[in-house]
């Protein structure tokens, strides 16, 4: 991918979550929303303050987040669905999160 967030941005590839509710239905597409957990895909070198100081974002590239429902742009680079959000629309980051399978469009 040769895209670079600028600023604070993030781009995140949203993650699959299950299929099945914990009793063992199985949701259909149409029924499903869309999953709030993403892998970091590339982020931008910071925010900047006033007098001109780069803070460094939280999150690095690899990291799974968490964040909310209507967060960021959809946007499509190179056949990818991905979205672009500001730090500040993460609501965390899940330590120790094992890889759920990638979104695939």
């Amino acid at each position: 991918m040769n895209f670079r967030p600028l600023h604070d941005r993030v781009v995140v590839r949203r993650l699959d979550e299950e299929q099945k509710t914990a009793g063992g239905i199985i949701i259909p597409d149409t029924a499903k929303e869309k999953p709030m957990q993403g892998e970091v895909v590339a982020v931008g070198a910071g925010a900047r303050t006033e007098d001109g100081k780069l803070i460094p974002l939280d999150v690095k590239a690899g990291d799974t987040i968490l964040f909310g429902k209507w967060s960021g742009t959809e946007v499509k680079i190179d056949g990818t669905e991905l979205l672009i959000m500001k730090e500040s629309d993460i609501m965390g980051v899940i330590e120790g999160a094992t890889k759920a399978k990638r979104k695939v469009a």
